[in-house]
């Protein structure tokens, strides 16, 4: 994921990106030196061993994944390295419970690190992370604004097993966390009451639009303009099109005889993403590597406030990952 640095100084907001993540590998790009409320990603460096291959891949299926076991030490240094431009669970190995040791890293002293918007833990892309509170403010204002006039300020890419009926369009859902088995899941709710809004069930709402289609699957731009835990994948199977390496949520799209249909959300649980043969030969694939395959959905596009409120928003890119840009390969997909 790419991770983005704001601080207040001398009465301007700058930005420093990141691109690194929570097992996904390391890349840099370049920035504007008079960067002033955001940058935009112009170039990117693939990590070592990360080249684009159509063949057969070994041991190293997914390019740019750091190894599962990385220690706090190894994160801390890698987020700290792929600075380019800086201006100003319990027990669990994740980007939050490293802030403390990036912040002494990287010298901004008693000044802590608070997650600003990310994208979800096993997702790619944007993190945007502040050290200073009236900034972090600002910006959550800036989205709160948006989200309300239906301005969608995140853009998404995800590839998906399975194309859209329609080449564009708003899904909608009602949505709650369900605890499943030991497990907090995302569950649909069908014609919500008032009582079922009050206890935590909540209206969301997604544009898409398909870019690609290839081999079955489809290359798709979403932007949520509802925050719900999950939204993007669960809206995905309600399409009867799971997200590539969602091995949470994909199980609820059952298929006979060709045709595709939605299991019952609180009955199915969890497994595996399995995918079809010719899939899976397209993908130079086996069917034990395809069982750890990355979730193909990626937080692509950012819109920040301009420094005057009256201001352009600005953009923020952080480029694909790798592995995702190697399967668009092999599928014959592009990001136009």
């Amino acid at each position: 994921m790419r991770t983005v640095l704001t601080r207040e100084m001398d009465g301007r907001r700058v930005l420093g990106p990141i691109w690194s993540g929570w097992r996904r590998g390391l890349g840099v790009s370049t920035a504007p030196e008079d960067a002033d409320f955001g940058i935009e990603a112009r170039h990117h460096r693939q990590p070592r061993g990360s080249r684009l291959r159509s063949g057969p891949l070994g041991d190293q299926p997914f390019p740019g994944l750091l190894p599962k076991n990385l220690s706090r030490e190894e994160l801390v240094d890698a987020l700290r390295a792929a600075v380019v431009d800086r201006k100003g669970k319990s027990g669990e190995l994740t980007l939050l419970s490293v802030l403390p040791e990036l912040s002494q890293s990287l010298g901004l002293g008693e000044q802590e690190l608070q997650v600003v918007r990310a994208s979800g833990k096993e997702s790619s892309g944007l993190v945007l992370l502040s050290s200073c509170p009236q900034t972090a403010s600002r910006l959550q204002k800036f989205f709160t604004h948006s989200q309300r006039a239906q301005r969608p300020t995140a853009t998404y890419c995800a590839v998906t097993n399975g194309i859209p009926t329609a080449s564009e369009g708003k899904i909608q859902a009602a949505l709650k966390l369900e605890h499943i088995d030991g497990v907090n899941l995302t569950v649909p709710v069908k014609a919500p009451s008032r009582k079922d809004i009050l206890e935590g069930v909540k209206k969301t709402l997604s544009h898409f639009r398909v870019i690609a289609t290839g081999s079955g699957c489809a290359l798709v731009q979403l932007q949520p303009l509802t925050v719900f835990s999950s939204q993007l994948q669960v809206h995905m199977v309600l399409q009867l099109c799971p997200v590539l390496g969602d091995h949470t949520y994909s199980a609820r799209v059952g298929t006979v005889l060709g045709q595709r249909f939605l299991l019952p959300a609180e009955s199915t649980k969890p497994q595996r993403q399995v995918l079809d043969e010719a899939l899976l030969r397209r993908l130079h694939l086996t069917p034990s590597q395809a069982a750890q395959l990355p979730l193909h959905l990626h937080l692509h596009r950012l819109l920040l406030p301009g420094t005057r409120a009256r201001d352009t928003p600005i953009e923020l890119l952080a480029p694909l990952p790798p592995y995702f840009s190697r399967t668009l390969q092999c599928l014959g997909l592009r990001l136009q």
